[in-house]
């Protein structure tokens, strides 16, 4: 089956660009030249990844990212422009998977594009077959065979990245996780992220527990190491 791909971007060259390398590589590509575009376009036919761009007129990235996660927890890759570092720390809290700076690579787009979907094809078929029993460490329950997860009784509807760095450190409370093994976890071996991508899933993390229960903690940094689930 041929994966669809969601291209935004406002520079025509790039779009036409991205879309002959995806195209050549068997990926079935619609490209919008904004965001306003992209969310009509998406909302009638949903893609299985979105690359999109931060900056461009009428609705911009960030914007379109946040009506996406409204309703959708669809992988999402942000082009940035190399000096737009506050951008992609704020794209990656709001719920982006990853983040790409532009100029780059398109065997590296590829790549990674293939390695999230990979994940996703992964996580949706260890929900169907799998027989893991719940995840229960006090109030927290994590149900990796239905993506559920609650918080006191009320619904945390995170990610798949968010749900596997989750489970890595709920698997072992007390036990400290570095950024190296949580990046293995969401990611999977044979993809490299930044560091700060997996710190900012974390506070994505934290922010959406504290939607639910102001007082939540549970999940500590130990700064220069890593990151560990409260024990007890």
């Amino acid at each position: 089956m041929q994966n669809n791909i969601a291209l935004v971007d406002d520079d025509r060259h790039i779009l036409t660009s991205i879309s002959i390398a995806l195209e050549a590589e068997g990926f079935k590509v619609r490209s919008y030249a904004d965001g306003s575009e992209a969310l009509r376009g998406l909302t009638v036919q949903p893609a299985d990844l979105v690359v999109l761009d931060i900056k461009m007129p009428r609705m911009d990235g960030m914007e379109l990212l946040r009506r996406l996660r409204e309703d959708s927890n669809v992988p999402v890759i942000f082009l940035t422009s190399k000096d737009d570092e506050v951008d992609e720390l704020l794209g990656l809290r709001m719920g982006a998977d990853d983040y790409i700076k532009k100029p780059f690579s398109q065997r590296l787009l590829i790549e990674r594009i293939r390695a999230l979907l990979r994940r996703e094809r992964s996580a949706k078929e260890e929900t169907s077959t799998t027989n893991e029993a719940p995840i229960v460490r006090g109030e927290l329950v994590l149900d990796p065979g239905r993506h559920l997860c609650t918080w006191k009784n009320g619904q945390v509807n995170l990610t798949v990245t968010e749900f596997l760095i989750l489970r890595a450190l709920a698997q072992r409370p007390g036990h400290v996780k570095n950024r190296d093994q949580l990046m293995d976890a969401a990611y999977g071996e044979h993809i490299y992220v930044d560091d700060r991508t997996i710190d900012s899933h974390i506070k994505r993390l934290r922010k959406k527990f504290k939607e639910v229960d102001d007082d939540f903690g549970q999940i500590e940094t130990l700064y220069g190491v890593g990151y560990r689930y409260k024990d007890g």
